[in-house]
């Protein structure tokens, strides 16, 4: 692959974060009594905090960073219930019924979310798109043919085609209709102000780190406030409270990549997803009055793989091969989270703690999975039926494929808890550049260090504080990430990801 570093602006960077300004909230100061405790910020997080108070509900929304900082604040925004090759995988391990439910959720979330758009006229640049999954070898188009004899099974209406409008050579293609995309960020804002105006309450900068079920369900912050509930919702991304679930062993985190950019010609409606590796995914959005083509894929499980730069690299190598020039103005990467048996876990946080809820696992589809999540999470808090939370919640356990991928996560966990502990091909401190990091040996101990663009260095301890795993040094973004659990630190060791809590050590050089 050729080096393109020099394309490629200096620091990742969010679009969407950067043309949109949101509200700024307090930090938690004392104690709190509600009816509905939610922690999170993100789309399951509001959009339960919208559902609840409608219903006529105290709700407190406690977010640890900015609201829509995370996840969703860096999502490409892609409404659509093609989730890639999934129906033929549910139709053989759940079966004809629960796999059309999926679907089913998937398209009420969609139309959740037109008619809220419509109904409140918000403007979020919110189009109905066709969306497709493309083949473009031999492997592909036959796993296409199989996803379609799915589609037909369960009653999806997608069409099986020849080829995409891109310009792009393929085997077959599979479109569905009347999907969509949008800006999330001005789609959310209706729901937090609806929250805020109708007297629900919400707090940033104000993190979680711990629940106690006695009497009302209490969740505590790091600043030692307490926030007293009847139900607690846990719509952190990575679950901050595993309560006895031991969700650490049963979700894996995942890296993804986007560059954002400017072609020289018209691309065409259409929302594009490869069927073969490595994924592609192709869409436009509107910046001011030009076409902003937005380019990803390139997954793989977080501290994990390749020099973290080279994805995007490959990623504008794809982008100038199809255009023949891609003119980067942005990237980013997100984390996802993908359960057992790729299904999220929506509900009861387990079957004796009936007051907390957890959303998580999203396998990012996060649109349409997260707002279904508030939906579901909704109906429950208010002793209503929702016909899919069977399906969804955290408590089950599939045999196929669900104990095979447990062993294997664990297996991998051991294996880079070791090799983390027992590697010491350190790179020397003082042959270090600027904005390089690395790991290095400071007093014999295993470091984390970065060297900014100001020359000045920064040494944390690599070992993670979650379970003690060591970090690798992530050069795309500028982290130190987990290879076990997925959480990720600031080249200063704030955490940026759960499952942790606590920052990184700081180390001093002499």
């Amino acid at each position: 692959m050729t080096q393109n570093t020099n394309q490629l602006p200096e620091h990742p960077q969010s679009y969407w974060r950067s043309s949109t300004k949101l509200p700024s909230f307090p930090t938690l100061e004392g104690d709190l009594v509600v009816d509905v405790a939610i922690v999170g910020g993100g789309i399951t997080g509001i959009t339960t905090a919208y559902l609840l108070t409608k219903a006529g509900l105290k709700v407190a929304l406690i977010e640890a960073d900015k609201l829509l900082n995370g996840t969703t604040g860096h999502t490409t925004a892609k409404i659509t219930s093609q989730h890639d090759l999934i129906y033929d995988e549910l139709l053989h391990h759940i079966g004809q019924e629960k796999a059309k439910q999926y679907y089913d959720v998937n398209e009420e979330a969609i139309a959740f979310i037109k008619k809220t758009i419509e109904e409140h006229s918000i403007s979020c640049d919110f189009t109905e798109q066709d969306a497709y999954l493309y083949a473009t070898t031999n492997q592909g188009e036959g796993k296409l043919e199989k996803e379609f004899e799915a589609y037909q099974k369960i009653g999806i209406h997608g069409q099986f085609v020849d080829k995409i409008p891109l310009n792009i050579e393929t085997k077959a293609a599979l479109k569905i209709g009347k999907q969509a995309q949008f800006h999330p960020l001005e789609y959310v804002s209706h729901f937090i102000k609806y929250v805020t105006d109708n007297g629900g309450q919400i707090f940033e900068n104000t993190v979680a780190v711990d629940i106690e079920v006695d009497g009302k369900t209490t969740v505590m912050t790091k600043n030692q406030h307490r926030v007293y509930a009847d139900k607690v919702v846990v719509a952190t991304h990575f679950p901050f409270f595993d309560g006895g679930g031991l969700y650490f062993s049963k979700l894996h985190a995942e890296r993804s990549y986007v560059i954002a950019g400017f072609i020289d010609e018209a691309f065409p409606e259409g929302m594009y997803l490869s069927a073969d590796d490595p994924k592609r995914s192709l869409r436009y959005t509107k910046m001011g009055d030009k076409q902003l083509i937005l380019l990803g894929g390139e997954k793989h499980k977080t501290g994990q793989g390749m020099d973290t730069l080279y994805h995007y690299e490959a990623l504008l190598d794809f982008g100038k091969d199809i255009f023949g020039g891609f003119d980067t103005q942005f990237r980013w990467s997100a984390q996802d989270l993908i359960t057992l048996d790729k299904l999220p876990y929506i509900g009861h946080l387990t079957k004796n703690k009936p007051s907390i809820f957890i959303a998580t696992g999203y396998r990012k589809w996060g649109m349409t999975n997260g707002t279904a999540a508030a939906q579901i999470i909704a109906k429950q808090i208010t002793e209503q039926y929702h016909p899919a939370e069977s399906l969804f919640t955290p408590s089950r356990f599939i045999a196929d494929p669900s104990i095979k991928h447990f062993l294997s996560e664990n297996l991998d966990v051991a294996k880079h808890l070791i090799q983390g502990k027992t590697e010491h091909d350190y790179k020397k401190i003082d042959e270090l550049g600027k904005d390089e990091g690395a790991v290095v040996a400071v007093k014999g101990k295993r470091t984390g260090a970065y060297k900014d663009h100001d020359g000045q260095l920064h040494l944390i301890d690599t070992t993670c504080t979650h379970m003690g795993c060591e970090l690798n040094w992530n050069h795309g973004d500028r982290t130190w990430d987990c290879p076990c659990h997925g959480s990720r630190f600031s080249y200063r060791g704030d955490v940026m990801e759960g499952p942790a809590k606590e920052p990184l050590k700081q180390v001093e050089r002499s």
